[in-house]
C-alpha cells in the first residue's frame, strides 16, 4: 500500500523527514486502512518555523475580522459538501458508526459557524472608565500567537474543531497533532481550510506519535499556547513541559461521569423507558470511548433490581459490527490496546467483587462481523462501590458501574466523589429537587433529564483533574487571546513627581 503526505508544514504537504510511515488500522477488521508519514521532531520544528514566520510577518494576525469570520464560514460550506466522505472516514478510521461520524461534521460545522459569528459581533473593546474626560481607556484583545494543538483519537476531528475553529477566528497559527491512531479526518480537514484561502503557514500539521511530536510542541520555545485534549497522566505530563516555558496552557484530561436516577425519574412507564435509554446513551455510544461518558450509574435503591434488570436486557441486544453497516448500533474499540485495558479493568471489578449482569467478553465470532475487529460486548457490573478501579479510573470503554443510594445527599457526595469533574446528569421527575442537585454537582457540564447533548455557544470543560480553562463559548474563544489594556491620555501635562 503507498503513503500519502500528510504531514502539511507552510503550504505545502511532505512526507517526514526520516522516511518514515505508520500504519493506520481499520478497528473493525485490525487490517491496513492508509500509510500515513510518522513525523518526528525535525518535522515539528519546521512546522513551528512556519507558524512563527505566519504570524510573525505573514497578514492573518492583522486581517479584517470580516475576513477571518468569512473563511470561517467558507470551511463550515466546505464540511457540509464533504459530509458523506468525512463521515466515511471518521467511521473507518475510529469505529464508530457512519451515523456518529454525520452527526460529528454537522456539530464540527456548527462550532466553525459559531466562532465565526462570535467574532463578528464583538466591538472594538471595553471601554473603562478611568474617571477622566481626559482619558481614553479600553480594555482590547489580541492573537496569542502560536498555538500548538493535541487532539485524542475519539473524537478527532469535533475535538480539532473546537481548538482550529477559536484559534483562527481569534487570528493566530497553529500547529496541530492529531492523534497517531486516528489522524485522517484532521489530514481531510487541512485540506478544506487550504481550499477556503487560508494563506500558507497559518495552519500546519504534523502527524505522528506523542512522543517526539507531542513533547517537542509542548517543549517548544516559539509554541505561545498549547492546548491538550487526551488522557490524565499523557496530558499531565505534557502540560508541565508547556508550563516551564510560561506558555499558555489548556488541558482537557477526561473523566469518570455519573448519571443519577432517583426513583421519581421512573414512577411513570414512560418516565422509566427513558431513564433506561438514556442510560445505555449515557455509557455506551461510541462503544464508551467518551470522555463525558456516564459509566457511573448511581441509582436509588428501590428502583435498582427493576432497572438494572431491563438495562442488561437491553444493552445485551445492542448490535455490534463495523459502523458502516446498516443497523449498527455499535463498533469496535478503538485498538487492540484499547481492548485489552478494557479486559483487564472488568477482570479487576470481577475479582473486587462486582457482579457481571451483562457482557463482559469479547462477543463470540459468529455474533459480530467482521469477527477480527477489536469489539467487546457493552457491559454492566451491578454492587459497585468507590474503591473498586473501575469505578475510580476513566475506562474509555463500554463499562457501566452500578452504585446504590438512598438519600439525596448520599446521591450527592456519591456523584462528588471524583478526581475528575467534567460531566454529570440528574434524572428526576422533581424539577426543584433535580436542579438543586445539579446545583451541587462539582462537574463542568451538568444535564437534567437528558445526556451528551452540547452547545458550542457553551463552555466545555470540568472541574479537579478534568482539566484547565474552557473550550467553545465565549471562553472558549478567550483562551486564544490576550487582553491588552490601551491607556490614552487626551490632555497630557507634566506630572512633576520629582522637583527636577
Amino acid at each position: 500500500m503507498s503513503s500519502i503526505a500528510t504531514i502539511h508544514v507552510d503550504g505545502v504537504w511532505l512526507p517526514a523527514a526520516s522516511g518514515e510511515t505508520r500504519e493506520v488500522l481499520d478497528p473493525a477488521d485490525a487490517t491496513t486502512l492508509q500509510l500515513v508519514s510518522e513525523g518526528g521532531a525535525q518535522d515539528t520544528d519546521a512546522a513551528v518555523a512556519a507558524a512563527r514566520r505566519a504570524f510573525d510577518e505573514g497578514d492573518w494576525p492583522r486581517t479584517a475580522v470580516a475576513e477571518r469570520s468569512g473563511l470561517l464560514r467558507r470551511v463550515a460550506d466546505l464540511l457540509q459538501r464533504d459530509r458523506e466522505v468525512i463521515a466515511l472516514i471518521e467511521s473507518r478510521d475510529t469505529g464508530k458508526t457512519l451515523e456518529e461520524g454525520r452527526v460529528d461534521v454537522d456539530d464540527v460545522t456548527n462550532a466553525f459557524r459559531y466562532f465565526a459569528d462570535v467574532v463578528m459581533n464583538e466591538s472594538g473593546g471595553r471601554v473603562v472608565d478611568a474617571g477622566s474626560p481626559d482619558v481614553h481607556s479600553v480594555v482590547v484583545h489580541e492573537p496569542v500567537g502560536v498555538c500548538a494543538l493535541i487532539t485524542p483519537w475519539n473524537y478527532p476531528l469535533l475535538q480539532a474543531s473546537w481548538k482550529i475553529a477559536p484559534a483562527l477566528a481569534a487570528g493566530n497559527t497553529f500547529v496541530i497533532k492529531p492523534s497517531e491512531v486516528t489522524p485522517l479526518s484532521t489530514v481531510h480537514l487541512i485540506k478544506l481550510l487550504v481550499e477556503a484561502g487560508l494563506p500558507a503557514g497559518v495552519a500546519n500539521i504534523v502527524t505522528g506519535a506523542g512522543l517526539p511530536v507531542g513533547q517537542r510542541l509542548a517543549e517548544h520555545p516559539d509554541v505561545d499556547l498549547f492546548s491538550f485534549t487526551g488522557g490524565l497522566v499523557s496530558g499531565t505530563k505534557a502540560g508541565a513541559a508547556a508550563v516551564s516555558g510560561a506558555k499558555k496552557i489548556a488541558l482537557e484530561l477526561g473523566g469518570k461521569n455519573p448519571n443519577v436516577v432517583f426513583a421519581d425519574a421512573c414512577a411513570t412507564d414512560e418516565g422509566f423507558d427513558t431513564a433506561v435509554d438514556q442510560a445505555l446513551n449515557a455509557a455506551f455510544i461510541h462503544s464508551g470511548q467518551v470522555c463525558s461518558a456516564g459509566a457511573r450509574l448511581i441509582i436509588e435503591e428501590s428502583v435498582r433490581d427493576r432497572f438494572v434488570a431491563e438495562l442488561a436486557r437491553r444493552a445485551e441486544k445492542i448490535k455490534l459490527g463495523r459502523g458502516t453497516e446498516d443497523g449498527v448500533e455499535c463498533g469496535p474499540l478503538v485498538s487492540q490496546q484499547q481492548l485489552d485495558k478494557v479486559e483487564a479493568y472488568v477482570a479487576s471489578a470481577l475479582a473486587e467483587g462486582a457482579q457481571l449482569r451483562c457482557g463482559g467478553a469479547r462477543p463470540e465470532p459468529s455474533a459480530v462481523r467482521p469477527a477480527t475487529g477489536y469489539f467487546y460486548a457493552p457491559t454492566v457490573l451491578d454492587g459497585c462501590h468507590r474503591e473498586m478501579k473501575v469505578v475510580r479510573e476513566e475506562t474509555f470503554g463500554p463499562i457501566l458501574t452500578v452504585e446504590t443510594f438512598g438519600t439525596e445527599d448520599e446521591a450527592v457526595a456519591l456523584a462528588n466523589d471524583t478526581e475528575y469533574g467534567l460531566a454529570g446528569a440528574v434524572f428526576s421527575g422533581d424539577t426543584a429537587r433535580a436542579r438543586r442537585v445539579a446545583a451541587r454537582l462539582r462537574h463542568g457540564t451538568v444535564w437534567i433529564n437528558d445526556y451528551h447533548p452540547y452547545l458550542p455557544q457553551a463552555e466545555w470543560g470540568g472541574f479537579g483533574k478534568s482539566g484547565i480553562g474552557r473550550e467553545l463559548g465565549p471562553t472558549g474563544l478567550d483562551e486564544y487571546r490576550e487582553s491588552k489594556h490601551i491607556y490614552e491620555n487626551l490632555r497630557p501635562e507634566p506630572v512633576r513627581w520629582f522637583a527636577g
